[in-house]
């Protein structure tokens, strides 16, 4: 596995090793204690252990997000695809970093077959490129409606580039009425 920093130097992309042949191929898609080296070698702290898998289908244009958990329930998320294609997106909601408000978007397909490391303190979200995107993704925590927080996918302050082809996006209106980064709760 390879590890590559992101403009936020905490967010990182990850590139799995896959072995292919003409029978089709293999990739061994999380290995926790390779995980928590490549992250050492970056000089970054190993998260809390995973304990929730969850699985997404979108069709195009559906945008989730920008979501995250406060503390004590704080997420990591490890997020995939693995069918389709989407657009995804980690902001930097923790006030006293300085890279506070900034974001970065990582195109993950299942050609591709990159993933995202999004830590605790981020807010994340994405939109399907595709019909029938599939996106799972592992957490550090569970879910908690209590500690769940969202912030406006089209804050100008944050001013996300989502790559949307003047099409609407598909909300939810949790999502459609969520805050600006301003007015929201952040770490």
């Amino acid at each position: 596995m390879k590890l590559i920093r992101t403009a936020l130097p905490d967010v990182v992309i990850i590139e799995p090793a896959v072995y292919g042949d003409d029978r089709g191929w293999f990739m061994e898609s999380f290995n926790e204690g390779r995980f928590e080296d490549e992250l050492g070698k970056l000089g970054l702290p190993v998260p809390r252990r995973f304990v929730q898998d969850n699985h997404s289908c979108s069709r195009r244009g559906v945008l989730r997000g920008l979501h995250y958990q406060l503390a004590p329930r704080a997420q990591g998320k490890l997020v995939r695809v693995v069918q389709g294609a989407a657009f995804d997106v980690a902001v930097d909601i923790r006030k006293d970093s300085p890279t506070f408000g900034q974001w970065v978007g990582v195109e993950l397909t299942a050609d591709n077959q990159r993933q995202l490391w999004i830590p605790a303190g981020f807010a994340h979200g994405f939109v399907a490129l595709e019909d029938n995107t599939h996106f799972l993704y592992k957490t550090t925590d569970t879910y908690s409606r209590e500690h769940e927080r969202s912030i406006r996918w089209d804050d100008p302050d944050i001013g996300v580039a989502w790559p949307l082809g003047g099409l609407m996006p598909v909300l939810a209106p949790k999502d459609a009425e969520a805050p600006l980064l301003s007015q929201a709760d952040t770490f």
